[in-house]
């Protein structure tokens, strides 16, 4: 754990904002990964998030002057009227306007996967809860007439086609000529004929005679049913039409889902998952159709809490949920994946089944996570809050949302599952080029007075990304992945890494070094973990030993990792899973060590503004370096040599360790004329090496517990057993009475 220096650890405020302002400014869609090991913090995070977009959401659309402006958001009969109107007769046209609108609505909707465990299909469950959250925010009706009169599986399949024009609507037509057209010729030439029939009815000629005065009455009833059959058949569409509304209104559009689910031929095949890819397809569509009306961006925030408490399988389930039916191109899903990184690691790991062999549950994160947030842990002033909090029986992790009016939480039809917490209060919103963040309540300090320099934090934005897409002038292209979802990590990093920085107020280091920074987190997660584990024992260390001397911050980060690389290397299977991650470690050489030298100074300055590392990889590096601790102090306890040691002795100092331990002068003859140096005695298999030497056994367990360190068990041995064929029952011990 980290001894905690000059800077204390900034509120959740901080990351929460940065979080999400990065999110109001990507593409979609993006799936976040919220990592930390407290729910009560990721909650929080979660809420103030909400707030901020809306906030940002709201501002954007105060400061937009031109014109046609955004529909509002609030109900109205107008609004419903026109959007029928626009659902029944016109189709959207995608055009560049329309592509780079710059209000944005916001819609959060919460999914509890602990809620839907008991399903068999807990993905089915995410699928349901999004389809209804979309349904009450829109309206059933409107949803339902789009299902009917809108959606064309075929042609909405395919991807969206730009065009250059200044409409952006369309007139349905037939036969070339609009269809609003067509029912408004019909409905009043419907009533131009009707209407006299109803009140006259046809003509009646004088009959001179009465047998042709019969025969034409007949005839003329005959003409009356003819007319009355032809302007009935647009009835008859009509009415097709008000059932199949009718349908929609009445049943819910999960019921398709819900119906797969109790079928279980259905849902044990690849029809099920058909039938919700085209629902989600649908609900995609919708929302372009939508974004169209209201003339702003829609985005579908979804977030996801406590997966990390249901089943592995399940678990795998949603995740390649959200990886297929939610990562479209052109989907409008911003999903948000808050849980426990170490729990979920390990309950993705033991789902074998769910996982090919050449898989780790670290791979199988990465291909779906383009935005990895770890929130990093309490700072020791905010463990005593927290305490004070829980002791006081009040909320454990404090609400400190910055001051801004409480509407800016956005209407509640936007927001689905939202816990009931206190409310926020604060002041209006402020300009683009300087947005206040924070407050000071009292004495109780929320984080520190700021303000947001947009533009600035654009233009590094801007500079960071041009370091990696000069070939000529930066060498980071070389260390670049070229996979797409690591390159989309390293964006979504450096542009939330620069947003911490600006809103802590720390002096930025260059662009180059901050995009360095983000690719050497991006490809060697591991080993920077083991080095940011080292340089903060080496601190504990000094703590220990009450040196008073500083750390020295000048000292380069490679040096660090090249003095604990052997520490590194025997820890074996223990860390392999995590190395597997890493990238070629010549580069990584080559990157620390010739063309980015960073130093423990930056490593410190970058620490609180790095979200993208995922600290469980720095955690079981420390549980690991913990545990080898206590073998080295039982290592002291019996004067054994370290690993390192033993590794730089040459033939002769192990002639001399030897003559000290008072072995046999023999023993040194034979070291010498088989030449064992001390790598033989580490690599070598001990097998070979004890009958080479030809020792007795108790000079060959001092030599073990000397030179390689092998201790005895602090526990006493377990007993092997076997089963027993003859009596199944009864357990064969294999140890002696």
């Amino acid at each position: 754990m980290a001894i905690e220096k000059v800077t204390d650890i900034p509120s959740d405020n901080v990351y929460s904002y940065a979080l999400s302002k990065t999110l109001t400014k990507v593409s979609s869609p993006v799936t976040v990964g919220l990592y930390s090991e407290c729910h009560s913090r990721i909650n929080m995070v979660l809420k103030n998030i909400e707030v901020y977009m809306n906030q940002e959401a709201k501002r954007r659309e105060e400061k937009y002057t031109k014109e046609p402006k955004p529909r509002s958001t609030t109900p109205s009969i107008s609004a419903m009227l026109s959007l029928i109107l626009r659902l029944l007769f016109y189709r959207p046209v995608w055009t560049e306007q329309n592509r780079n609108m710059k209000n944005i609505r916001f819609m959060f909707v919460r999914f509890s996967a602990w809620h839907f465990a008991g399903s068999d299909l807990l993905w089915a469950g995410l699928v349901m809860q999004l389809t209804n959250a979309i349904q009450n925010s829109f309206g059933k009706l409107q949803l339902g007439l789009f299902r009917i009169v809108q959606h064309d599986k075929e042609k909405d399949a395919g991807k969206k086609k730009i065009e250059d024009i200044p409409k952006n609507w369309r007139s349905k037509k037939l036969a070339c000529i609009p269809i609003w057209a067509l029912i408004l010729s019909g409905f009043i030439g419907s009533i131009l004929i009707l209407v006299p029939l109803i009140m006259f009815g046809f003509p009646q000629l004088k009959e001179h005679l009465e047998g042709e005065k019969v025969e034409e009455s007949s005839n003329y009833g005959a003409l009356e049913g003819f007319a009355i059959a032809v302007l009935g058949v647009p009835a008859v569409g009509a009415l097709r039409f008000i059932l199949l509304l009718l349908k929609n209104l009445i049943f819910k559009q999960d019921l398709k889902i819900r119906q797969g689910l109790d079928n279980k031929k259905v849902s044990q095949q690849l029809g099920l998952m058909h039938e919700v890819r085209l629902e989600m397809r649908l609900l995609c569509c919708f929302i372009h159709f939508m974004e169209i009306f209201e003339r702003r961006r829609i985005r579908v925030v979804l977030e996801i809490t406590n997966l990390d408490r249901c089943t592995p399988k399940k678990i795998v389930g949603v995740l390649d949920a959200i990886n297929i039916l939610l990562s479209d191109e052109e989907s409008p899903f911003i999903s948000v994946l808050a849980v426990d990184p170490e729990v979920l690691v390990r309950q993705v790991q033991q789902a074998e089944d769910c996982l090919s062999k050449r898989d780790s549950a670290h791979d199988f994160l990465d291909r779906i996570i383009t935005l990895p947030f770890t929130v990093p842990p309490l700072s020791n002033a905010s463990k005593s809050s927290v305490f004070e909090n829980i002791v006081r029986g009040q909320s454990e992790i404090s609400e400190n949302i910055p001051f801004e009016e409480a509407s800016a939480i956005g209407d509640p039809s936007t927001s689905f599952s939202l816990e009931n917490e206190n409310s926020v209060k604060g002041s209006g919103a402020e300009e683009e080029q300087a947005i206040p963040l924070i407050a000071k309540k009292g004495n109780v300090e929320t984080f520190a007075a700021a303000e947001l320099n947009l533009e600035e934090v654009g233009k590094l934005t801007e500079s960071a990304f041009s370091c990696i897409t000069s070939r000529d002038k930066s060498k980071l292209p070389a260390y670049i992945s070229g996979d797409t979802m690591s390159m989309r990590r390293v964006i979504n990093s450096i542009r939330v890494t620069i947003m911490i920085m600006e809103t802590r107020k720390l002096e930025p280091p260059s662009p180059e070094k901050i995009a360095a920074w983000v690719v050497l987190v991006d490809q060697w997660p591991c080993r920077l973990s083991w080095i940011i584990q080292c340089v903060e024992d080496d601190q504990q260390s000094d703590e220990i030993d009450g040196s008073i001397c500083a750390v020295d911050h000048t000292r380069k980060l490679w040096d660090v990792f090249n003095c604990n690389s052997l520490e590194l290397y025997f820890t074996g299977n223990a860390v392999k899973n995590f190395l597997d991650r890493d990238g070629d470690p010549e580069l990584f050489e080559i990157f620390l060590k010739n063309h980015f030298k960073f130093t423990v100074e930056d490593l410190e300055k970058f620490k609180l503004c790095t979200v993208s590392l995922n600290y469980s990889i720095k955690n079981e590096l420390a549980r690991i370096r913990g545990s080898r601790s206590l073998k080295r102090a039982g290592r002291n306890a019996f004067q054994s040599l370290s690993s390192r040691t033993v590794m730089n002795m040459k033939t002769e100092d192990i002639c001399q360790e030897l003559s000290n331990l008072r072995f046999p002068k023999k023993y040194l003859e034979t070291v010498k004329e088989n030449f064992i140096d001390g790598r033989t005695i580490l690599f070598s298999d001990q097998k070979d090496l004890r009958e080479v030497l030809q020792m007795t056994l108790g000079e060959w367990t001092s030599f073990k517990i000397h030179f390689l360190g092998v201790i005895p068990s602090s526990q006493p041995a377990q007993a092997k057993t076997l089963p027993n064929t003859t009596n199944p029952g009864v357990v064969t011990c294999l140890s002696g009475p």
